[in-house]
């Protein structure tokens, strides 16, 4: 299989993975002039203008390909339509997609050449997204960050490789030299990484949520159902274990409740991203940050471009 450094002409395989509230255009800059590729949320810019001015400012300021956005491809993002438009109006390198079909996405973009990765859990779904276009898949295992998936690095490249021909990219768990070359020797064509860089000292969350990815380890990784409704990976702060993991008690009966159902998740998503987002940028005992098992590898906070280099 192509490596995706050569499909996104970098020159190492590697994607600085989207992180939510964490990545910014510094951090952009900062990994694609070092030779990797990068991947921020639209969702991580409040307006579109805002959103344009970004694109254009990491353009005028890198040298190499690999400028990617990370697109919420569900009815949930209601800006979706116009970050679409921004995206090919300004080509990005590429795009992936994330907790929906891309099938819009992928009509958009490829008369652009504009590259589309699918985040897949399993092979189902990957086999759906190759016929629908995309450029590659981005598997999502058991050790990623945020919405994890259910499979090792190993057993995922195994089904999905005799269901799809599609480039494999592995997200999760990854945080070492060692590590890339062990997921390379398996077979995937590139890695995306997302945990070790939140500790970066381009990263404007505070320091206490920096400090906390150097403190704690990969054991103190649990998941809650607490902030969308999903299961998502957290630091087990004393907070975190204070409030617990799992909705309580009402919150249960009104999901198994059809008709209303759709508005406690909404209400669930919008408590839990105000509670992450407290978080992340101010010092608060209320210290829900997201973050995945690869922390393990956070030693200290550290220049961008010094991270990458670890890497290699």
């Amino acid at each position: 299989m192509r490596r995706i450094n050569d499909i996104l002409n970098v020159e190492h395989p590697i994607i600085m993975a989207p992180m939510f509230l964490v990545t910014n255009t510094k951090m952009m800059i900062e990994a694609m002039n070092s030779g990797i590729a990068a991947c921020i949320p639209a969702l991580n810019f409040r307006t579109i203008e805002e959103f344009e001015i970004a694109i254009n400012e990491i353009r005028s300021k890198t040298t190499s390909g690999g400028l990617g956005i990370n697109l919420i491809v569900n009815k949930s993002n209601i800006k979706l339509e116009k970050q679409l438009e921004s995206c090919v109006k300004l080509e990005v390198d590429f795009i992936i997609t994330s907790l929906g079909s891309p099938r819009n996405v992928i009509e958009k973009c490829k008369p652009k050449g504009i590259k589309v990765f699918c985040d897949v859990i399993e092979e189902t779904y990957a086999k759906k997204v190759e016929e629908l276009g995309a450029d590659a898949v981005i598997a999502v295992n058991k050790n990623a960050g945020g919405h994890a998936g259910k499979l090792t690095p190993q057993e995922l490249f195994d089904i999905i490789s005799e269901n799809c021909n599609l480039p494999i990219i592995s997200a999760g768990g990854i945080g070492t030299k060692q590590g890339i070359t062990e997921i390379l020797e398996i077979g995937f064509s590139g890695i995306s990484i997302g945990s070790p860089f939140i500790a970066c000292e381009e990263a404007h969350i505070s320091e206490q949520y920096k400090q906390a990815c150097v403190d704690y380890g990969k054991e103190d990784i649990v998941f809650t159902t607490k902030i969308s409704g999903t299961p998502c990976t957290v630091i087990n702060t004393p907070y975190v274990q204070q409030t617990g993991t799992t909705q309580n008690w009402l919150e249960k009966i009104l999901n198994k409740n059809k008709k209303l159902k759709k508005w406690v998740k909404m209400i669930t998503y919008f408590k839990g991203m105000k509670s992450v987002e407290n978080a992340a940028f101010s010092s608060t005992y209320k210290t829900v940050w997201c973050a995945g098992p690869s922390i393990e590898y956070t030693k200290g906070i550290l220049p961008l471009k010094e991270i990458v280099r670890n890497f290699l």
